[in-house]
């Protein structure tokens, strides 16, 4: 058998094939010819070239979807057969999960047993809704005047997707998976930084075989790509995971069209601790809030805020785990924690350390640059913060936490609550009547009790607040891609005599 050296040395010469976009069913180079390098985040060399394309190419996409939805009859394709196609390429992946999570952690940065983690978990959303997309749907109702009222769902039509780079191929199912189930059409869109797995997955999308235009793959950044997928007329419906800065752009761009707009965007999200808590599992989750996936993650847990009487023994000991977070490459077996996706990136977090010193806030751990190649940061805990802060309002997406404390319930709530974004929150006590009384009362779309960061495609992601529009996974996924039709059929055909004198 291989080992994982050899396996990584095979994938690697894979990968210098220079990497193309997938079109109207055809692997095709950018317009203008233009490439970009993928950087490892975790050496800084080049893993890859890609092709980087244009406003063109993604006019061209949705040409090419318009076309496989309006005119090529996609949009009357049939429910059992859209069901195969994600089977198919469940079994295809499931078949390569290995060598996708060895792509995902050269490109990303990623832990590799995170990434073989989420490639499973793109299996099983790919699965899920090729389920889904079989089972029942619609209405019927009992209404007056001999009517039959029916309520049918149909597809919305042509899909733009855009996903983010730190769960580039999980984040990319949570779109396609559902869209392809509704019977839509769709352009996808990675992130710039991180294309590379998806386009592999194109490649089990080419094998399984959809009509031409149905699933289409563009590369490029979002100020160009992005932005004409969102303002193009032809396109129906813009899904969007990523920075509220971003997200705002797309809402305004979608305006002149009134397209269909779902977001899921930033958090800062609350982790509250009482005094009853198991202590164990409360420290050991607080880490693992923040800390996984180098804490570039949309929900992590980036405010801890400990009852006053916890205060010094949870710092002593979440200091000390802390220290014990093993940071390097993620392809070596004792890593926890990998580098920041990029060089900007590690940069921008680097700064919101030096503002939360100037803010005041003390430093119980970490906070420095780790020396050598690649973006690594020494996981970083704030105390003695202030909720007027920078560091505590505003979203660093990297592995930092900011710790605040509270007396009552009433005031857990206040803190935890005092915030723009509304994504995602967690509460540990032994009380579950307090539990339940407390979670009920944080604004936020995901939330646990004595756990943290547990995902399940059968249940609904996305925030309130800034922190986005509509909802991923489950049944309410599959419902951001359909438009619901109301169908009143007369069961007595006859005149309606609606005009009083009509001799």
């Amino acid at each position: 058998m291989e080992n994982l050296q050899e396996k990584v040395k095979k994938v690697q010469a894979q990968l210098q094939e220079k990497q193309n976009m997938y079109i109207d069913g055809e692997w095709v180079d950018s317009a203008s010819g233009a490439t970009r390098e993928m950087i490892n985040p975790a050496t800084e060399e080049v893993i890859a070239t890609v092709a980087d394309g244009n406003e063109s190419d993604a006019a061209q996409a949705v040409e090419a979807a318009y076309r496989s939805f309006y005119q090529d009859g996609w949009s009357e394709s049939y429910a059992r057969d859209r069901a195969d196609k994600l089977f198919a390429l469940a079994n295809l992946l499931e078949e390569r999960v290995e060598e996708f999570a060895i792509i995902e952690t050269l490109n990303a940065g990623k832990v590799l047993d995170d990434a073989i983690y989420d490639i499973h978990d793109a299996v099983n959303q790919l699965r899920y809704y090729g389920g889904l997309a079989t089972k029942p749907n619609g209405q019927t109702f009992d209404v007056p005047d001999n009517v039959q009222t029916l309520v049918i769902a149909e597809p919305v039509g042509v899909v733009g997707a855009i996903v983010p780079w730190n769960y580039p191929l999980l984040m990319a199912m949570q779109k396609l998976a559902p869209a392809i189930a509704a019977g839509c059409s769709i352009v996808i869109k990675p992130a710039e930084t991180t294309p590379l797995t998806l386009i592999k997955f194109f490649e089990l999308i080419d094998e399984v075989g959809f009509p031409k235009g149905t699933v289409n793959l563009i590369l490029g950044d979002g100020a160009s790509v992005g932005a004409e997928i969102t303002r193009h007329p032809k396109v129906d419906k813009v899904t969007f995971t990523g920075g509220n800065a971003t997200g705002k752009k797309i809402i305004q761009a979608s305006a002149d069209t009134i397209k269909k707009v779902s977001l899921e965007l930033g958090g800062k999200s609350p982790l509250i601790i009482f005094d009853d808590a198991d202590f164990e599992a409360a420290v050991d989750h607080a880490s693992f809030a923040i800390f996984s996936n180098q804490g570039q993650v949309c929900s992590a847990g980036s405010r801890l805020i400990l009852h006053e009487s916890l205060h010094d023994r949870f710092m002593e000991a979440l200091v000390a785990l802390t220290k014990k977070i093993k940071v390097g490459n993620g392809l070596a077996k004792e890593t926890d924690m990998g580098p920041l996706i990029s060089k900007e990136h590690f940069e921008r977090v680097l700064n919101y350390i030096a503002i939360g010193k100037n803010e005041g806030a003390e430093l119980a751990c970490g906070g420095n640059p780790i020396d050598g190649k690649g973006h690594y940061l020494e996981p970083t805990i704030f105390t003695n913060t202030t909720p007027d802060m920078r560091i505590v309002k505003e979203e660093i997406f990297g592995p930092v936490l900011v710790v605040q404390t509270f007396k009552t319930e009433e005031e857990a709530i206040a803190l935890a609550n005092d915030s723009i974004y509304g994504l995602a929150g967690g509460v540990f006590t032994n009380d579950s009547a307090k539990a339940m009384r407390v979670i009920k009362k944080v604004r936020a779309g995901i939330t646990w009790i004595n756990t943290y960061h547990n995902t399940y495609n059968e249940a609904p992601w996305g925030g309130y607040k800034q922190s986005g529009i509509g909802r991923d996974l489950g049944t309410y996924g599959l419902d951001q891609y359909l438009e619901y039709k109301q169908i009143n059929m007369s069961l007595n055909v006859a005149p309606s005599n609606w005009i009083k004198n009509r001799d």
